[in-house]
């Protein structure tokens, strides 16, 4: 009888050993391996650093669409500022960053080929007077009936070719620059500014040889600048025309500019899986040139989430993590809260969507029910937590 009772007193004991040491096991323990993940702190320190907690809740974020893209110039605001007939530059007005406004003298060129083209104008105006005085004295003589009606035809077919020949010389001079109306011959062209805008680009000097087919200088009118971002097929349908871009220069992130979608395109890209959306700049442009990369986030609604303050999200050994209050009835060992101090545990995340100061959270794993989260002061628990390994 006595051995059979020490039997079950034995079998007993083992039996509750085994059900203390499978509670142990499943409850995140400070003295276990992952005690590197706790940090305990004073409620004095918690107070002379700032730190703060709260539950964690759903908030409602703005859902964003992050994408790259180019800032371009239209081609009807950019110019090339050409010559209409051969000739070398004399004179050279403008440099690059130069603004110019429409009709200005950028350079002047020498061509000789302009005064024989005046001169033959010079000499048809005469011949004009000439015919004039004819047809006047035609005239008078068929009044008379003193000659014959077929000499005033002849003499107004005459005028007629002189006013056409005329009218051809005075519109080939004024499609060159020059308004020539009598007097001196003139040998030097004007080149004006063909739109209003900055010299981008100067392609030649003083003394070089310009034609038609080779450019002074290159204009690009800023005013219109566009922004092109290419989206892939499963965004198409998050945009659309009028809605809002908040991008900035991917070298200087710094400051936000905001543009208009206007455009969405209706075919794939140069052989890619990406379709064009174009968008006009609106407001301050400062700062902005043709052909930078932009870095982009449009707004496409709305999403509710768990999200934190964004400072409560830190990174640690790669791995974006928040820190969450451990609850004394969970901790092993005595109550710390009775003695003024908090533990902590760092809980791995990935950060979704950010708005207004707030950064969505995706756990790796569930969030514990009732979890309070450290809002205010992460930076310094982790650093009080890496020290803590440190020591160790």
């Amino acid at each position: 009888m006595i051995l059979c009772l020490i039997v079950f007193l034995v079998a007993c004991k083992e039996k509750n050993t085994e059900k203390t040491e499978e509670k142990v096991t499943t409850v995140s323990d400070p003295a276990d391996d992952q005690e590197a993940a706790f940090v305990e702190i004073s409620a004095e320190q918690m107070k002379a650093v700032g730190i703060q907690t709260d539950s964690l809740q759903q908030r409602s974020l703005t859902s964003l669409l992050k994408v790259n893209g180019l800032l371009t110039v239209p081609n009807q605001n950019k110019a090339l500022v050409t010559s209409v007939t051969n000739g070398v530059i004399k004179t050279l007005h403008v440099q690059p960053g130069s603004f110019v406004t429409r009709g200005q003298v950028i350079a002047t060129i020498v061509n000789p080929d302009l005064a024989p083209l005046q001169q033959q104008l010079q000499i048809t105006n005469a011949q004009i007077k000439m015919a004039q005085l004819e047809q006047a004295r035609q005239k008078e003589l068929i009044a008379g009936n003193a000659a014959p009606l077929k000499n005033l035809q002849r003499v107004n077919t005459e005028l007629a070719t002189l006013r056409a020949t005329k009218n051809g010389l005075q519109q080939q001079l004024r499609s060159m620059g020059i308004n020539y109306s009598g007097g001196a011959i003139n040998t030097t062209l004007r080149v004006l500014a063909p739109i209003s805008g900055t010299i981008s680009e100067v392609t030649a000097q003083i003394g070089s040889n310009v034609d038609a087919a080779n450019p002074i200088a290159q204009i690009v009118n800023n005013a219109q600048l566009h922004v092109d971002i290419f989206l892939y097929e499963k965004d198409l349908a998050r945009v659309a025309v009028k809605q809002t871009i908040n991008f900035s220069l991917t070298n200087l992130p710094g400051k936000e500019y905001t543009a208009e979608i206007y455009s969405i395109g209706a075919a794939f890209a140069n052989e890619t899986k990406t379709i064009p959306v174009h968008a006009i700049v609106k407001g301050d442009k400062t700062g902005l040139i043709d052909g930078m990369n932009i870095t982009a986030a449009i707004s496409t609604g709305f999403t509710k989430a768990y999200a934190v303050p964004t400072e409560a999200i830190v990174n640690n050994e790669n791995q974006d993590i928040i820190f969450l209050l451990v609850k004394p009835d969970i901790a092993k060992g005595a109550d710390k809260t009775a003695a003024g101090i908090a533990q902590f545990i760092k809980f791995p995340v990935t950060k979704g969507v950010s708005d207004a100061g707030f950064t969505e959270i995706i756990p790796v794993n569930p969030f514990p029910p009732d979890a309070r989260v450290v809002t205010k002061g992460a930076f310094f628990v982790l650093a009080k937590m890496t020290n803590k390994g440190e020591e160790e």
